[in-house]
Formats: structure tokens, sequence, C-alpha cells
């Protein structure tokens, strides 16, 4: 069984900006930013801030449960939400990391299933690219050979409820 990886949000955001230099350094153009929800979220808007290119979400679900750890069938939007009135033609697609790569592979067949006719060139790209992943990402900063599971330190949020949070808060010498 493999340790679990736990990721401060610190190392969270390093690991972002080393995945936009990796592919800025790589020189690939590309005009369009597809990230999927929910875990390409947060790539998708820093990197829609830093490379000045239009972002587009899809939205796609494959884990599920009351410890959310359980993969089930894939289900994805019935569209991309966008705020342009058309894909662009060189589409880099994020996600937050590829664990058995279907999800990653999955929502490329759907993109070019539904705008193929606008796609001349996809690349895919994610933080974490673990060893028993069906697809390799073109770019990624780690690879992890022993499959761990990854907290990631906004999964805080799916273990509290808002009572408590606003117990924290309100109680905090530190409110606004």
């Amino acid at each position: 069984m493999a340790s679990d990886l736990y990721v401060s949000w610190d190392d969270y955001h390093r690991q972002v900006e080393q995945l936009a230099i990796t592919i800025h350094q790589s020189g690939w153009k590309f005009n369009q930013i597809v990230c999927l929800a929910k875990g390409g979220l947060r790539i998708g808007d820093t990197f829609a801030r830093l490379f000045h290119q239009p972002l587009a979400i899809l939205a796609a679900s494959s884990y599920g449960g009351p410890d959310g750890k359980q993969r089930g069938s894939i289900t994805f939007a019935q569209d991309l939400t966008m705020t342009t009135a058309n894909l662009g033609s060189h589409i880099l697609i994020v996600d937050d990391l590829v664990d058995s790569g279907i999800t990653l592979q999955k929502s490329l067949v759907w993109l070019d299933r539904k705008y193929g006719f606008y796609i001349e060139e996809m690349r895919t790209a994610v933080l974490w690219h673990k060893q028993s992943s069906v697809i390799e990402p073109d770019y990624a900063v780690a690879h992890l050979e022993d499959n761990p599971w990854i907290h990631q330190p906004f999964e805080q949020y799916e273990q509290t409820t808002l009572d408590a949070l606003a117990e924290r808060w309100n109680g905090s010498a530190d409110r606004a």
C-alpha cells in the first residue's frame, strides 16, 4: 500500500507555478485552457491569468462515496462553460492529477467529439502523474511511482461543516 502524500498550500502553489514555467519553457503556444473541474479549477484560473488565455471549464466527476475516495463511473457536464464564442484551436487541458488516467483520457475523447472541428491540437498538464495512470500527460510536475493518495490543502472543506466553520470564525479574535 502506498503512503499518503500531504500537500500544504505553499507546496500546492509552488507546484502550480512550476507547471506553468515548464509549459512556458517548452515553447508550445496554446490559445485556450480547458480545466477539468473540480481538481483543475484553481490551476485553470491561475493559468488563465499567467498566460492571458481564455478559460473553459469541463465539469467531470469520477469519485464519490462518504469519504470521496470511491471511484465510480465518469459523469460529464452537458457542455463546456466558457466566455468565448468558440473554443480555441490549440487546447491546454489542465487537472490536478492523473490517478487512473481514465477521466483525462475520456475528457480528450469528449472534447474531440463535441468540439473537434475547432481543435487542431490538445495537450495535457497536471501537477501529479501517478504510475497507475493509463495515460501520460504532456506536462507534469511530479511522477509518483507508489500511487499515494494525495491530500490537497482544500480537502479540509470536504471534511467540515458550515456550522463548525462559523463557530471557528465567530470565536476568533481575528475576525474581520
